[in-house]
Parts: C-alpha cells; structure tokens; sequence
C-alpha cells in the first residue's frame, strides 16, 4: 500500500484561510488567539501535518527545544512542574529537556554551564543567589520560577509571594492555638538566600512563635527520618510546618510510624498543596500549579521569538485548609 504524502504548511494554511506564516505562528502557539491556535492544530490533525524539526531549525535558526532547570524532582510538585511544561511545550509544538539539580547547588551550577541548543531555559533554582546566573541569562532567555535571580537580567519572572503566603500559614498556625512550630525546610546551609526562609524568622517573632528550622530532604524516606527523631524528642512541636508537601508527607509517615495521631497529637501544614495533599486530608498553601505552568510556557516563547520584554508574574497564594491541623 503506497504511503500517504506527508501534509504540508501550505495545505494546512489553505484549509483554515490562513497564510503559512500564521499558522506556523499558531502551531507554536505564539502571536495569534487560543481559539487560533486550537483551530489549525485540529485541522493539522485531521491532514496528518507534522512540522519537521530539522527542517525548521535550518529555517528559523531555532531547535524547538526549551530547557527545565529543576532543583530536586525528588519533589512531587516540581515532578508535577515538570509534567505540566513538557506537556503544554509539546501542544505548542516545542519540547523540553528536563534536567535534574537533585538539590545539589554544585550541579545546578554544573548543568546550566552545559546547557547548549536551546531556545530557552525555564529554572526553578536551587540557589538563586548563585554567581552564574548573570551570564547565563546575557547568552539565552532564562525565565525563573518561585524565586528570582540575584542580578541576573531574566527574560521573565514567576515568582512567589512568599511574604503573603508565610503570613497566611504562621497566622494560621497561631490562630488554632500553635506556639511551638518546626519548620522544615529543603534549603541547605550552602544557599540560605531564599525569601521564604528569611520570612519566615521574622514572621515568627511577629507573632510570638517559638520556631524551629531545620533542613529536610525532599525524598520520602530521608523526610520520615528527619520526622521521626524530630517527633521522637522529648518536647515535641505541636506543629510542623513544612516548606513542600513532600516533605509534609514524610512527616505524616513518621507520625502513623510513631502512633501519633494527626491532628490531636501533631499538626502538619505543608506549601504547595500537591494533588495528593487533597487525597491525604493534608492543609496546605496553593499557588496555581497550571497558572504557573501556562505563565512560564507563554513567557519563554515569546522571549525565545523575540515578542516580550522583561515581564514579572507575582503568584498569590490560597490557603487549602483540610483536616492535618487542628486547634490547640
């Protein structure tokens, strides 16, 4: 059976009275309407056109490729973060190569230096304040996620407001009755510039809290081993709130492992109210994961094509309230 030719832009512009320049645009979901865009790439579907990425890199001196910066994917939200990227670059005909920091400011700094071909980069940093950052936002767009980078002209920011969304959990806190809190954080000594963990010090003696901070992996067993000799202590927190929801779910693990009942014996508050928080009954701040997602995709195409300038998205947060806290 002979094989079916290969559908051409032409062809596709011809069935949506488009020109080819329009839905190229639209096929990169750039420069025209969503309704646009969802119409070409339907009828892209029915003709069986697929854009030819070698073709298309020779043309536009572009690879179609975005790099994504993840500082730990031991972290469920930034698996989730990183999902959600790939998936919505490839309806805008792009692809992303997620690499790994795996918590580890060394390798961030090691894997941005190597980052070569592509069109931009989408970073969640382990280390914003690192000295790199500076240079590597002079050679390609670089558009940062959570917090910004110390001096570093980026193409875009999608940053957290962290300052509303501490306050909103340690008030929370205070208001059922908690006074002693530990707080755990995936923050190491080596990169202490991170705002949510200045805040949340100062927040603290605000309000009267009697905190404790210490660092905590974001993998599940080593959180439920930092849980454990933390709930083990003598005087334990009534409290603990925990700068992922990983981490929190450690802390759920270690408290069923030591017979504590949550809330009535421990409270548990995480920060980025995964999906599974919902499942878990677990309290949490939200920040609008797909909003993220959308703002970081639209931003780093458009820096990558040349049609946006510096632009800064501030994140508010919501309080997710369930049932791991209670009152005191």
């Amino acid at each position: 059976m002979p094989q079916r030719k290969r559908a051409t832009i032409r062809e596709v512009a011809k069935a949506t009275g488009l020109s080819p320049a329009a839905v190229s645009y639209a096929l990169r979901g750039m420069q025209v309407s969503e309704e646009t865009q969802r119409r070409v790439r339907r009828a892209a579907a029915e003709l069986g056109y697929e854009a030819d990425p070698i073709a298309r890199a020779l043309a536009s001196g572009k690879t179609g490729m975005i790099g994504v910066l993840c500082s730990s994917l031991e972290d469920l939200w930034q698996q989730s973060l990183a999902v959600g990227i790939g998936r919505t670059l490839r309806e805008k005909d792009h692809y992303a190569l997620i690499l790994d920091a795996a918590g580890d400011p060394d390798r961030e700094s090691t894997l941005a230096r190597q980052l070569r071909g592509v069109d931009g980069l989408i970073v969640q940093p382990v280390d914003p304040a690192a000295a790199f950052w500076p240079a590597l936002a002079e050679s390609l767009p670089v558009v940062v996620i959570g917090d910004a980078l110390k001096d570093a002209r980026t193409a875009a920011e999608v940053v957290f407001d962290n300052h509303s969304g501490v306050t909103m959990a340690l008030e929370y806190l205070r208001a059922m009755g908690h006074h002693r809190v530990a707080v755990l954080t995936p923050t190491q000594a080596s990169t202490p510039d991170r705002p949510a963990d200045r805040l949340v010090n100062d927040e603290a003696q605000r309000l009267g809290l009697d905190i404790e901070v210490l660092t905590c992996p974001q993998g599940l067993a080593p959180a439920t081993e930092v849980a454990r000799s933390l709930l083990s202590a003598a005087v334990r927190p009534s409290a603990v709130f925990c700068f992922s929801d990983s981490i929190a779910y450690g802390v759920l693990m270690a408290a069923s492992s030591l017979d504590l009942n949550v809330p009535r014996d421990v409270s548990v508050m995480g920060y980025d109210d995964h999906p599974m928080s919902e499942l878990l009954g677990l309290t949490s701040v939200n920040w609008n994961l797909d909003g993220i997602v959308q703002a970081a995709v639209r931003l780093v195409l458009g820096a990558a094509d040349g049609t946006i300038r510096r632009r800064r998205i501030t994140q508010e947060p919501f309080l997710r309230d369930r049932t791991s806290v209670g009152a005191v």
